[in-house]
């Protein structure tokens, strides 16, 4: 949003929770323009819009079709969307991954960009900001032990998906069809 409103475009952010929302207010004052997603709010903009970015994330969990095929049909012709939940499966109907090489599609003359792991396009700096991020969980458990250093840190514990052969996370358990065994 910030190199979008930069650029000098006309920005709109939905979103489902009215805390993010009065955030981003709070964050870009007048200078976007905050939505409560809806079906007909997403309706409304994506046809309105030159390029969408879907930006969806339920952590363990596929990623729900914010955009159906009518949908896409419906937006400008040369319109773009991007995909950014293409990892989860993607929030657009007419979502397919692609690659860095072949990062384009055109569907119903929307341009599509879906491209999997795309912090993958700068490699070096993506690498070193996953280091920054995980290495003090790392370190939390090679000097604790996992049971400590899970219970000192309930971030770390949330991260916890399988125990004992187990699966423990509810949304793994959803999206796999399997039985929650806590």
């Amino acid at each position: 949003a910030k190199m979008a409103i930069g650029l000098g475009a006309d920005v709109t952010i939905l979103d489902r929770s009215l805390n993010r929302l009065r955030e981003l207010d709070d964050i870009f004052a007048n200078q976007v323009k905050t939505v409560f997603s809806t079906l007909d709010a997403i309706e409304y903009y994506s046809s309105k819009a030159d390029l969408v970015v879907g930006a969806v994330l339920i952590p363990g969990a596929a990623a729900p079709k914010l955009l159906s095929h009518d949908h896409i049909k419906a937006m400008k012709e040369g319109s773009v969307v991007v995909d950014v939940a293409i990892d989860q499966g993607g929030c657009f109907a007419t979502s397919k991954a692609t690659t860095h090489q072949d990062p384009v599609y055109i569907v119903d003359g929307v341009v599509h960009y879906c491209v999997a792991n795309m912090p993958g396009g700068v490699a070096r700096t993506s690498t070193m900001a996953l280091n920054n991020a995980t290495l003090p969980f790392g370190l939390a458990l090679a000097n604790k032990g996992p049971k400590q250093a899970m219970l000192d840190d309930p971030h770390l514990l949330n991260g916890l998906n399988v125990h004992k052969g187990k699966v423990t996370y509810k949304a793994v358990v959803d999206a796999l069809g399997a039985e929650l065994d806590l």
